[in-house]
């Protein structure tokens, strides 16, 4: 532990004159400094999911007293103190601490009701200072508060925002977990004997952009299908519009990602592969994705409306808006939750068509709703799959149960065939022989469909499929092979 605590001013490791002084109460920060992440906008995420009108009210205080605020907040929610991000490092260094017989005081700006919780579940503390609903114990008040109690006995503080600075000013000596770059410049002069714990660094770009989801931005290649079944492919102007929608649609998809993360952060902590995403890690803060969600649902209706047109930009809000929901509320009520998944990706050939002024067959929405909705059932079968006997831990939040698999498999494969038997009423249509000089090809489209969903619904049946079902397919080499085949028959067709 003790080759991760360095002086700011010294490049060598730390030395005797960098112990702590043991005589000095150890005073520790909660928010970015024990935990990764802020324990109010845990509750209001937590809010927002069990009483979403109830949070929306206690977040129309946040402008006032920041105390009431943060006390009507711990009110509103629980949070699973024991999941929450610790920082390991940090908590090695108050167990060695405390071991030695040194005094340890959690000193936070979060109320006291958290603070308790989290105290309790750590152990560690011989006391809590917190807010109480009268006094926002940060900044100066949290000198104050610790003067208050302890007089003029010496302390170290261990912090890590800019908030901090009035704190390390007259504390014995300073601790930074894992200051942003801004800060670590700015310490020389706020606390010029300062040690870090931790690496230097704030969240990253790369956790922002984990947490965006790129490996999933092939789904809206979708916007691409109206222009190629019409066959308007040889206009520049045409790609250049799709191009475009796509763009939009990876803005909004991404923005819809940060949401639906922001809302399942708490459960996600649960989940044996999702507690490692940025959001659930405590590697990118709340807010910052928060942020990040708003400003990319903005540039992506902006630039739907000043690249294409007004109608597309009405169909990019209809998807954002949609999503959003899906991520709030939605997906908690059962067939509600596939039905709105398979109505998003349709969504996406709509908002095609109308990027690049082609008229959408009725044969093809037709197809993209079962189609859709066959994968949509995937997902949630995946999900009941993988937890075995606890399968219904995997769709917490959700109304699945274990013993609803065989339902979801049932209803998914007749939905994937309903798609396939789609197809071969569209190759059979007047539009076809229009389109196609040699339509009777097409009918060998059929069974290559007829085969990937059968062969996709028997890796999900054997609880194979560990990721979302469109992300498996873009994973599969044999679905590479059948797309392969369509695409010639298409070619053999033309």
């Amino acid at each position: 532990m003790g080759d991760r605590i360095w002086a700011v001013a010294d490049s060598e490791p730390p030395s005797e004159k960098a112990g702590l002084q043991r005589e000095a109460i150890l005073c520790v920060d909660l928010d970015g400094t024990l935990i990764g992440t802020d324990t109010s906008w845990e509750a209001m995420l937590c809010g927002l999911r069990s009483s979403p009108l109830a949070a929306l009210r206690v977040a129309l205080g946040f402008f006032g007293r920041r105390a009431r605020f943060k006390q009507r907040l711990a009110s509103l929610a629980s949070i699973d103190v024991e999941r929450l991000p610790y920082n390991e490092e940090v908590l090695e260094l108050l167990k060695q601490e405390r071991a030695s017989g040194r005094e340890i005081v959690l000193v936070t700006g979060s109320d006291q009701a958290f603070a308790r919780q989290i105290a309790a579940h750590v152990g560690l503390f011989s006391e809590v200072l917190a807010s109480d609903g009268e006094v926002n114990l940060t900044g100066r008040e949290k000198v104050r508060k610790i003067r208050e109690r302890f007089g003029d006995r010496p302390f170290d503080y261990i912090g890590d925002s800019f908030r901090d600075r009035h704190v390390w000013r007259h504390a014995t000596r300073a601790f930074v977990v894992a200051p942003s770059p801004i800060l670590t410049l700015m310490l020389g002069r706020i606390a010029p004997d300062a040690q870090i714990i931790g690496p230097t660094r704030g969240w990253r770009l790369r956790d922002l952009v984990e947490a965006m989801r790129p490996h999933q931005w092939l789904k809206n290649v979708l916007v691409f299908a109206p222009m190629l079944l019409a066959h308007e492919v040889t206009r520049l102007d045409v790609w250049l519009k799709g191009m475009l929608a796509f763009v939009c649609f990876t803005l909004s998809a991404s923005a819809g990602y940060l949401v639906n993360d922001l809302v399942d952060v708490s459960v996600d902590r649960q989940h044996p592969w999702k507690k490692y995403r940025p959001l659930a890690a405590g590697r990118l803060p709340l807010p910052s994705a928060a942020l990040a969600a708003c400003l990319l649902a903005f540039l992506a209706i902006v630039t739907a409306a000043l690249g294409i047109s007004l109608r597309f930009a009405r169909l990019v809000g209809t998807y954002l808006a949609g999503s959003f929901a899906y991520s709030a509320f939605l997906k908690q009520f059962v067939l509600i939750d596939v039905f709105g998944l398979a109505a998003l990706y349709t969504l996406r050939i709509l908002a095609g068509a109308a990027a690049v002024s082609v008229p959408v067959s009725r044969w093809l929405i037709a197809f993209s709703m079962f189609f859709f909705l066959s994968l949509a059932f995937a997902k949630r079968l995946s999900e009941l799959k993988t937890f075995g006997a606890d399968a219904t831990a995997a769709c917490e939040g959700r109304a699945y149960k274990g013993e609803d698999i065989f339902f979801l498999q049932s209803v998914g494969a007749a939905s994937g065939y309903l798609a396939a038997l789609v197809m071969a009423l569209y190759v059979d249509s007047p539009e076809v022989k229009r389109l196609y000089a040699h339509p009777h090809w097409l009918w060998l489209v059929c069974p290559i469909l007829l085969y990937w969903i059968s062969r996709l619904w028997l890796i999900a049946q054997r609880g194979a499929i560990t990721v979302d079902p469109v992300v498996f397919a873009l994973e599969d080499k044999a679905s590479y092979l059948v797309a392969v085949c369509i695409l010639c028959v298409i070619w053999l067709a033309l």
